[in-house]
Order: structure tokens, then sequence, then C-alpha cells
């Protein structure tokens, strides 16, 4: 499309061209509608009541007073009424998680072989008789 000047010999490589181009702007115009419609990120750092971060977290009522009287889940009490946040019981509750990444079958037998302790055989015991220091040593003379 550089020649001004168009010959009819020239139709089938000007319209590839075109299609090629237009086939362009469609992926394009298609990838920016996707990239448009993603979800935008809801906000996490909402208020909840106790009632709401127990149904939000299934754990039990009295253990949640608990946990929220000696601190160990963060929360706040302004008045007589305790407000919890969404997004820090999520931090709390991955903090608390045993196994944050996935062990391999390695480390999963070590850790089990390192928290079983087993008695000493007793063939593996010292049996020898435990020699008390001759007398004779306390009378030396230096």
């Amino acid at each position: 499309m550089q020649n001004e000047n168009l010959t009819f010999n020239d139709l089938p490589q000007v319209v590839a061209q075109l299609r090629d181009e237009v086939m362009g702007m469609r992926a394009m115009l298609t990838r920016q509608q996707v990239e448009s419609s993603k979800p935008v990120k809801e906000n996490r750092h909402k208020p909840m009541t106790v009632e709401e971060a127990i149904e939000y977290t299934h754990i039990p009522r009295g253990t949640m007073y608990m946990k929220l009287e000696d601190g160990t889940i963060p929360a706040t009490k302004p008045g007589r009424r305790w407000i919890l946040y969404q997004d820090e019981l999520d931090k709390w509750l991955e903090t608390k998680r045993r196994n944050v990444v996935p062990l391999t079958a390695d480390e999963e037998n070590a850790a089990i072989l390192a928290s079983h302790k087993r008695k000493p055989n007793k063939s593996s015991r010292q049996t020898d008789p435990i020699v008390e220091p001759s007398k004779s040593n306390e009378h030396e003379t230096i």
C-alpha cells in the first residue's frame, strides 16, 4: 500500500494486507476487552461482628471468645462489642497453618522419624560396672 497507483494485478496482495490488519485489530480489541473485564479486587478490609467471623471461620463460639480475650485473634473492642476485619482474619488463619508448603515424601519421612522418640535397646546400653577411684591416690604426698 506504499504505492498510490494500484493496478488490478496488485488487488489480491492489497486485500491480503488489509485482512491481516483487520485480524490484528480484532485480536487487540479482544485482548483489551478481556483485560478490562477482569474483576476488580474487592475490599477485604471490612469490619465484621463476632457472629460473622464465626460463620466465616467456622470456629466454635466459645473458642472464638476465648481467643479474642487472650489476644490470639486480631480484633478491637472500642466499646462493648468486638470488631474484626476479614483481611486480618485471613492473615491470622494463614500464619496458623501447620504445613504452609507441601512437603516432599523424603521430608515427610524425616519429620516422622524425628518426631518418634524411641527407647534405646537394652543391648546397646553400657553394661560395664562403675569403677571407683582407688583410695591410694588420696594418700600420696607431693
